[in-house]
């Protein structure tokens, strides 16, 4: 039972009026696969096991939260099922209650845990998930994650569907010269399969640092491509969602394109983050962070909690400025956010 005070137990409304419901909280920074996009083959530097937020920090930032108008919890990582607990950290999340009732809680994650937790999962609340799937292609998966795992992600998406995760959404960054000759391949896999696939420009935020806007597929071309082999129609009523999403051929398959970069959708965002360690973060660009670790680990307060959490989406900006001349890429990789 949170103990916020009745003049901070209202909605985190920014100074441009958007009012957050959604926040994405890392379970780990710690991954399975080594992503061209996100990570070298080497990996990266994990965070301290001391600075990682125990479960009952967790539930505790979310009990806040809810009070404060979140509606949404979105696990991510890093991989959120190498988190040991994650199935209890669901569960707990799933009995928390706002004032528009109890939290939906979902997940991205890249599936191969999935065959043998999808039901835990979904028998301790999960709504729903988001597979991250890039290629359809055993020796190009190998190549872009640097691990013989495909058959375990399609085993995941299987469970997934076997276990009512319902919508299942496949997540797939499109990459110039690597799979962007697979856009209908994956449109087609996932409407067999009972999905919605959804194709994500690939965004500044890879550990190397070596992102390049010429090399990047934009939305405008992923569209291009799939309307070479369907008949695409728009969905209205998108509201803060970051897909555009389509009917496809007359539906029911849909799918979705998400244009962070050229067509942002920053004026509707509802988003805020929390990282593994214990990091609040207004924008997933943002290069300032609001240290909720220390105030959880110093005797704070459910009001310390929920001032933090006001200053710091009063501090958002209009938008990420990946467009501005002076932009500076976050210096954690995706990994270390949570997507």
């Amino acid at each position: 039972m949170t103990a916020v005070s009745e003049h901070l137990a209202h909605p985190m409304v920014d100074r441009f009026g958007r009012v957050h419901r959604d926040l994405r909280i890392s379970l780990t920074d710690k991954c399975n696969l080594r992503c061209a996009y996100c990570m070298p083959p080497e990996g990266v530097p994990w965070l301290s096991k001391n600075n990682i937020l125990t479960t009952d920090e967790l539930v505790r930032v979310a009990e806040v939260a809810a009070v404060l108008g979140i509606e949404e919890v979105r696990l991510t990582g890093g991989e959120p099922m190498l988190r040991q607990d994650a199935v209890d950290v669901v569960r707990r999340m799933a009995a928390i209650e706002g004032p528009s009732g109890p939290l939906e809680v979902s997940m991205t994650t890249n599936g191969m845990a999935l065959p043998k937790h999808a039901a835990d999962l979904a028998a301790a609340g999960l709504a729903r998930v988001n597979i991250s799937l890039d290629t359809l292609s055993k020796e190009r998966f190998h190549e872009l994650t640097h691990r013989d795992r495909l058959s375990d992600v399609l085993a995941g998406i299987d469970a997934a569907l076997a276990a009512g995760l319902n919508p299942v959404k496949i997540n797939a960054v499109a990459m110039r010269d690597v799979n962007d000759d697979e856009l209908v391949d994956l449109v087609r896999f996932a409407a067999r399969s009972g999905c919605e696939m959804r194709f994500i420009e690939q965004m500044p935020l890879d550990a190397g640092h070596v992102w390049s806007r010429v090399r990047m597929v934009r939305g405008e071309e992923i569209l291009e491509s799939l309307e070479q082999a369907f008949e695409l129609t728009p969905l209205p009523g998108r509201g803060a969602a970051p897909a555009e999403r389509f009917l496809v051929d007359g539906g029911p398959t849909t799918v979705g394109v998400i244009r962070s970069v050229t067509k942002p959708f920053c004026g509707a965002c509802d988003r805020v983050r929390i990282t593994a360690d214990g990091q609040l973060r207004n924008c997933l660009f943002a290069r300032e962070e609001s240290d909720l670790l220390t105030v959880l680990r110093s005797g704070g307060s459910d009001d310390d909690i929920a001032t933090l959490m006001h200053r710091c989406i009063a501090g958002k900006l209009p938008g990420h400025g990946i467009d501005d001349p002076g932009f500076l890429q976050p210096d954690r990789p995706m990994s270390a956010i949570g997507g």
